[in-house]
């Protein structure tokens, strides 16, 4: 079975000034990007639905998605420039960014743009990330959301980017629109407190699954990550002490791991994951922040390998 990432896949310009001096280093990026590239380095079979242009950027993007096996079958070519995201860090590491995207490629997909069928082994649809909520490619994927969420399991990570969403409730009443089609919600506690500030974890999961989620997973940074289920107990996993370099592409490598954990055990369903007991999901917990610690420990968004999990040792 495979995984379908839908979203956006850019360039992110990562920016430095030091003594007067600007310095800058273009890395091919976007969230649904990483996650597919996540995935693939874990041995999960991926495929790409996304706009892609046709500059230079455009083509060094869908270079990079075939250079690391991904299925580009059902990526979109567009003649319209690729989404440029200005990044920069701050004191604790944490990036901030600028993006330059109106117009641009990975916003353009409409809905006359969706595959009019997708595979049979495709077990998954991932999404998040802006393009949940910018038009017309947020319409264009809640329609694919609610046509394959009753055939497939839908995981969704909201990763509020406020530089491109500034309207907090347009987002929010965005976002809750894909509530019912999604099975996992992967959120960061950061991006909770921005878009539900005051509301307590319990209170808002449980909102979620009367939507229909079955399982919400929040990252909380260096303390790990904590997974939700209806009716039960959180089961919490620690973070891995490790010399940090930067976050960027973390929550991507978690999402990315979360998966594929889920994968090799084949519980990528909505069945499965409402039958998933403690001990798969503590497994697939720590996989996932080992996946995040080690991402942590290079420079951008550089998932790690399978290989790379098993030798990593905090």
């Amino acid at each position: 079975m495979s995984i379908l990432v839908c979203g956006e896949a850019i360039v992110d310009l990562f920016v430095d000034v030091a003594d007067g001096e600007l310095r800058a280093n273009p890395v091919l990026g976007g969230s649904p990007f990483n996650v597919a590239i996540g995935l693939a380095r874990l041995d999960v079979p991926t495929s790409f639905f996304g706009g892609l242009s046709a500059d230079s950027f455009g083509a060094a993007i869908r270079a990079r998605l075939l250079a690391e096996k991904i299925d580009t079958r059902h990526a979109v070519a567009t003649d319209r420039l690729t989404t440029i995201s200005v990044v920069g860090t701050d004191a604790a590491g944490r990036p901030a960014y600028a993006f330059h995207g109106e117009g641009k490629a990975d916003r353009s997909v409409g809905i006359a743009d969706l595959p009019a069928k997708l595979d049979d082994d495709i077990s998954t649809l991932v999404m998040g990330s802006y393009t949940l909520a910018v038009e017309p490619v947020a319409a264009a994927h809640l329609a694919l959301a609610r046509r394959e969420a009753g055939r497939r399991l839908i995981s969704i990570d909201p990763n509020l980017r406020p530089t491109v969403t500034p309207d907090i409730d347009r987002w929010r009443h965005q976002f809750s629109d894909f509530l019912p089609c999604a099975g996992i919600i992967k959120a960061s506690d950061e991006d909770l407190g921005i878009a539900f500030p005051g509301i307590a974890h319990r209170d808002l999961t449980e909102s979620w699954f009367a939507a229909g989620v079955a399982l919400c997973v929040i990252t909380q940074g260096a303390d790990g990550a904590v997974a939700w289920r209806p009716g039960q107990e959180p089961i919490v996993q620690s973070g891995c002490p490790i010399r940090q370099v930067d976050t960027v592409g973390a929550g991507d490598s978690f999402h990315a791991a979360l998966l594929a954990r889920l994968h090799r055990v084949d519980a990528l369903s909505r069945q499965a994951i409402a039958a998933l007991d403690d001990a798969h999901l503590f497994d697939a917990l720590a996989f996932a922040v080992t996946a995040s610690a080690i991402t942590c420990t290079r420079l951008g968004a550089d998932p790690p390998r399978s290989t790379d999990i098993r030798i990593f040792s905090p």
